[in-house]
């Protein structure tokens, strides 16, 4: 029997992101940044089934509208890894509306930078047998504005995302070897982001040449602020008048490793639920916390985890996409278990 996880019925940035056998304390705010009054809602669900998930996407009580296009941005899985959200899990919430499944190429290789090896993987991990899929940048890119320019001027995405109204930003919650972890900020910013985007986010706006990029990747914070900002770019483009945006991670096979990685590290740590929000900036910070406040034993321990978000500093994307006012970093959870 799993043991019992206590869901946090009032939070405020609990992370201290240092020694998880310590208690926590508040994580340092940037400089010149005023304390924050505003608390978000984040619902929480410890179940992760099908019907969880459309039940916690009907909580946030943010619906598209007659006639919207829907589009479910998720991480289809690089090819031999195993940890991405599975077709089975998400298929009742995109059918429910209708939704179109998107994807963009990679920028590092492997069997989602062509395109003709990403459609190969999209049907090998099933996700055709499901829903309509969509690689956005197939057929050509744009650039999108960005409010914080200190190192991108711009983001690069896919065209086809002109052609959707609604996005459902769908992440698997986890560790990852560049940012520390990746939840919804990473999935609307990598994620979102086409092959030359990618390589110019990670190079904190060095180049956006994929083959260049690799080579100017020594400035973490950079890469890590460069995420937010695209993330707010692509929050923004969807709240424009007629469109809207919401927020789903699932805490589930919690590897230290991404998903984009063929050979993933085995999971530590066991499932903790779905949580919804609004809010990107919350929801991820919520999360993250439910990490470091984790009541690790042996053969159910979060130290990996925190280790590998502390390694990369990764808590620093929670802060700049709160300084840039993408989000709240206060928040309150709402259990939507009965």
């Amino acid at each position: 029997m799993k043991k019992a996880l206590t869901i946090i019925a009032l939070a405020t940035v609990m992370c201290g992101c240092g020694n998880p056998t310590t208690t926590p304390t508040p994580a340092p705010t940037p400089e010149n940044e005023e304390p924050e009054t505003k608390q978000s809602i984040v619902y929480m669900t410890k179940e992760i089934t099908p019907e969880a998930l459309v039940k916690i996407y009907e909580a946030l009580g943010v619906t598209p509208v007659e006639g919207q296009r829907v589009a479910v941005k998720i991480s289809t899985g690089e090819s031999g890894g195993n940890h991405y959200l599975h077709p089975e899990l998400i298929k009742d919430l995109v059918q429910a509306v209708n939704g179109t499944i998107v994807e963009c190429n990679t920028a590092y290789g492997g069997s989602r930078q062509d395109p003709a090896k990403h459609w190969q993987t999209i049907k090998e991990h099933g996700f055709l047998d499901i829903a309509k899929v969509d690689i956005m940048d197939e057929e050509g890119v744009f650039n999108i504005p960005v409010k914080d320019t200190t190192h991108i001027k711009y983001d690069i995405v896919g065209t086809h995302m002109k052609n959707y109204d609604f996005m459902i930003n769908l992440a698997h919650f986890k560790g990852h070897a560049m940012g520390g972890f990746g939840g919804v900020l990473k999935n609307q910013s990598i994620g979102v982001a086409s092959t030359a985007g990618k390589a110019y986010i990670h190079s904190a706006g060095y180049t956006d040449d994929p083959e260049k990029c690799w080579r100017h990747i020594d400035d973490q914070d950079g890469f890590l602020e460069s995420m937010a900002a695209a993330a707010q770019g692509v929050h923004d483009y969807f709240k424009e008048e007629g469109r809207n945006i919401i927020y789903i991670n699932v805490m589930n096979n919690l590897s230290v490793d991404c998903d984009c990685d063929s050979h993933p590290a085995k999971p530590e740590m066991k499932d903790v639920g779905i949580l919804a929000s609004t809010d990107p900036v919350a929801l991820d910070q919520a999360c993250v916390d439910l990490v470091f406040n984790y009541p690790s034993e042996k053969g159910d321990d979060a130290t990996a985890l925190i280790k590998r978000i502390n390694r990369q500093h990764g808590i620093h994307t929670i802060e700049h996409a709160a300084a840039i006012g993408l989000g709240s970093r206060s928040y309150k959870i709402v259990s939507i278990d009965e």
